[in-house]
């Protein structure tokens, strides 16, 4: 593995490919606790002698505390560093999945999800940052997207890897391997990922600056719009993510084993969308790039709305949109993600969190009451995603106006 040095100390950091193989595995911690045990939703409510609504929880309960804690990763690690924050946040991964695996109540389960919410953004959210502590422009566009392409295998897999094990053991196995995966990962990491932000880059952790920090960011109009942006467009898709279980059984007809239908097609177009996003970084502008991947979305949801309009939920019809909208969602978001970063460089780490907050509770809402509402008919969910796009496009459209309006008395003077 070839190395290079770290633009802001003399850090010597691991190469592109290996660091966006290894963001990319602490990321996949996300789509694992949510996709990998959606098949195994019925196994649970026998089991567990729970109602449907209950085994629902679980997931709303992994998704709020998931985007409580998330404001508080990146904060941390720029106090402390990302490193000692990641490490310690897998530790408590694996102890929460053992304890999911153990549990023989759902309001264990609950808490066990709780903590298992809590500890796994830490991953995504401080990759964020160890990218743009390393890279700026069109390298760092490119290494986002390539974080994308690996990380979008894991919510083709692990609806697949859930449904096999259900199968073949049972639900408590998918929290053992959950368990697996997590030890294996932070033995891999405290061998092999490096500091990227040395002690005199940290900020202090106390109670002003944090409050401080905090206001700058949640006052920001641009925040909003850019943060907005990208938190609407993957409600988009992860409507669709809470909705599986209803979508693939109820509506489609298929079996627990059978969420590859979905998924496989949705991971493709993430992957497809990342590379195309890899390609064009630094030949065409970030805004060029994100309009263009709104044409997908947008494109998508009037495909999805039209079809269901006039026809039932019908295999490849009912999954194709899906392909579209996540192709499109990944060329539009590593250049957002990037302008939402550079609007506070000197906190990179609690602007990263405060955007992963706003998508995650954002998700939460989807996957409590939204998913649950539409999930009753194909053609609402569709409506649903296309909402959400048009909500995207809006946030996006209002960031590049509330730019211009701004610019105008400097452009005066």
């Amino acid at each position: 593995m070839s190395s290079n040095t770290s633009p802001s100390s003399s850090i010597v950091l691991p190469a592109a490919g290996g660091l966006a193989l290894m963001l990319a595995a602490l990321a996949m911690l996300g789509p694992f606790s949510v996709d990998t045990y959606l098949p195994a939703f019925p196994s649970m409510q026998a089991a567990l002698q729970a109602s449907p609504i209950e085994v629902q929880q679980t997931l709303t309960a992994y998704m709020f505390s998931f985007a409580v804690m998330i404001l508080w990763h990146g904060a941390l690690s720029d106090a402390f560093g990302r490193r000692n924050i990641i490490l310690g946040a897998l530790a408590v991964f694996a102890l929460a999945s053992l304890g999911c695996a153990a549990s023989h109540s759902v309001e264990y389960l609950w808490a066990f999800r709780i903590l298992q919410g809590m500890s796994s953004g830490a991953g995504i959210v401080i990759g964020r940052a160890i990218i743009r502590d390393m890279y700026a422009g069109a390298p760092a566009q490119r290494l986002l997207s390539l974080v994308t392409m690996i990380f979008s295998i894991a919510p083709a897999i692990a609806p697949i890897i859930g449904g096999w094990i259900v199968q073949l053991l049972d639900w408590r196995a998918i929290f053992l391997f959950l368990f697996a995966y997590t030890a294996l990962l932070l033995w891999y990491c405290y061998r092999h990922l490096p500091e990227s932000l040395p002690p005199e880059k940290r900020q202090a952790f106390n109670l002003q600056f944090l409050s401080g920090s905090y206001q700058k960011v949640f006052r920001s109009p641009p925040f909003y719009f850019k943060a907005g942006a990208l938190a609407f467009n993957f409600s988009g898709l992860f409507l669709y993510v809470a909705a599986a279980p209803a979508f693939i059984t109820r509506h489609l007809g298929l079996g627990t084993h059978q969420f590859g239908w979905q998924f496989i097609p949705a991971v493709a177009g993430i992957f497809l969308g990342a590379l195309t996003a890899n390609r064009l970084a630094g030949r065409i502008t970030i805004p060029q790039q994100v309009l263009f991947g709104f044409v997908f979305l947008i494109g998508a949801g009037l495909f999805n709305v039209g079809y269901h309009l006039f026809w039932p939920p019908a295999l490849p019809w009912s999954v194709a949109p899906l392909m579209l909208y996540t192709f499109g969602m990944s060329i539009a978001a590593p250049g957002v993600t990037l302008m939402v970063m550079d609007l506070f460089p000197e906190i990179r780490g609690i602007v990263a969190s405060c955007q992963s907050f706003a998508q995650t509770m954002l998700a939460a809402l989807v996957a409590g009451v939204i998913a649950p509402f539409l999930d009753a008919s194909v053609l609402w969910l569709a409506l649903g995603q296309l909402g959400f796009a048009l909500a995207g496009l809006s946030c996006w459209l209002a960031s590049r106006t509330y730019r211009i309006k701004s610019a105008r008395p400097s452009l005066n003077v």
